[in-house]
Order: C-alpha cells, then sequence, then structure tokens
C-alpha cells in the first residue's frame, strides 16, 4: 500500500476559517490534484478518506470545507446554512476558489493538472468553479444537477460527469432534464448516470442522526458511483508514476 500523508489545512472563506484535509501520495515528485467537495451537511471522515483513497492512487487531494469546521447533525438547521449558499453563485464560487488556491499552493501540485469532484453541496460548487471558467481537467459531481446562471456554463472547459439516483427527489427527472439541457446547449462533454433504485445522497453510509426524507444509502450504487468517479480521473487526469 502506498504510503499516503495527510495534514489539517485551515483557510478564509465565506467569512469563516475553512478546515480542510490535505492527502499527499508517496513521493516528492508533483502530481496530478483533485478537489473533493463535501455533502451538505460538512466534512466528515468520510469524505476525509476519500481524499485518503485518491491519494493512494497517486493523486494530491484536498477535502474541502463548507462551514468552517462544522458538521451539522440538525437536517434544518443544515439546510438554514445550505439554502442560501446554493442561490448565491458567487459565494459558492468563494469557497470553492479559496480551496483550490490551496491546492494549488502545495508544492506537490501540478497546477496545470486539477479536477474537481463533489457531492450534493460540494458537486454544485465543482459545477459553479467550471461555469467561472476554471481551467480544470474534469468536473464529476454525484446528487448535484444543478443548474447555473444563463449562458456561463459555455465556460465550462473540461468533461462533466454526473450521478444521481433514480429515486432521488431532490434531484427528480425535471432537474436531470434541466441539466441535461444546459449541459447539451452549451456543447459541453457531459455524461449523466442515474443509479436505478437509489435516494438522495445513496452513496453515504447510514449516519446515527436525524436525515431529510428522501435519503438513504444505496452500498452497490455507493461503490459503482466511486469507480465511475475514479474512471473519470483515470480518462482525464491520468496519474503517470
Amino acid at each position: 500500500m502506498t504510503t499516503v500523508t495527510t495534514r489539517t489545512v485551515e483557510y478564509p472563506a465565506d467569512g469563516l476559517t475553512m478546515i480542510g484535509h490535505l492527502a499527499l501520495p508517496a513521493g516528492a515528485d508533483r502530481r496530478p490534484a483533485v478537489l473533493i467537495g463535501p455533502e451538505g451537511p460538512g466534512l466528515n471522515d468520510f469524505q476525509r478518506r476519500r481524499a485518503d483513497a485518491l491519494a493512494e492512487l497517486g493523486y494530491v487531494a484536498l477535502a474541502f470545507d463548507l462551514h468552517g469546521g462544522r458538521w451539522f447533525t440538525d437536517p434544518e438547521e443544515m439546510l438554514a446554512r445550505v439554502m442560501p449558499l446554493l442561490a448565491d453563485p458567487d459565494r459558492m464560487r468563494g469557497i470553492g476558489h479559496a480551496a483550490l488556491d490551496v491546492l494549488r499552493a502545495e508544492p506537490r501540485t501540478d497546477p496545470d493538472r486539477i479536477a474537481a469532484i463533489g457531492y450534493g453541496t460540494g458537486g454544485a460548487i465543482a459545477l459553479e468553479l467550471g461555469r467561472d471558467g476554471v481551467d480544470l481537467r474534469a468536473i464529476g459531481t454525484v446528487n448535484a444537477l444543478t443548474t447555473g446562471r444563463p449562458g456561463e456554463a459555455a465556460r465550462i472547459r473540461c468533461p462533466v460527469w454526473a450521478g444521481v439516483g433514480s429515486e432521488d427527489p431532490i434531484m427528480p427527472a425535471g432537474q436531470r432534464d434541466a441539466f441535461a439541457a444546459e449541459m447539451q446547449a452549451a456543447g459541453v462533454d457531459w455524461r449523466l448516470t442515474v443509479y436505478g433504485g437509489a435516494l438522495h445522497a445513496f452513496h453515504h453510509p447510514p449516519v446515527d442522526q436525524t436525515v431529510l426524507p428522501g435519503v438513504g444509502h444505496h452500498p452497490r450504487h455507493a461503490q459503482r458511483a466511486w469507480r465511475d468517479v475514479v474512471d473519470l480521473l483515470a480518462e482525464c487526469l491520468p496519474v503517470t508514476q
């Protein structure tokens, strides 16, 4: 197993002190890098392990923070923070750019080879970075079929892959259609994978707390979605040893 080094990184964004998780692969050479956005409740150990897993594959990986180190256990409190954020593309871009600056500043990062992946709110932020014209090699999202301001998707400069559960009431069929129409009209190289029978946040293991209606874990599709993310990176951001 490859030796992975991890450390906590603090940086300002959205008026908060964000606490991200940086994972570095073995060696001293520059590597392609991946920005990882967490679900709406925030950054927890599950998301941190995603960064570690990508570092095992040879990537520099930063799991970024949304809420200044907080993990929301109360869905209503989480929505009160997240819904205004999702309605404000400039705030989302600010959070994304702050994390991207941290990732680019890491000496192990090849600044010309960066991808952004994200889940839920973190995926919406990854998409907004693309709509802001950031030079990314790939964007991958799960449960984040958010549409942007008119015309801005044309600034996306890389392939986009999105995954969603067929039974997700938060990202229903109409939202899937709107996202597909936006990507297609913008001439983006896009793909949408619909995981049959899966609910919202199907990729996240169960948590011992109250969850929103329509949220549920689907172990098989969770594994498939992770493989799809890894395949996207292998195609668009290959690691050369």
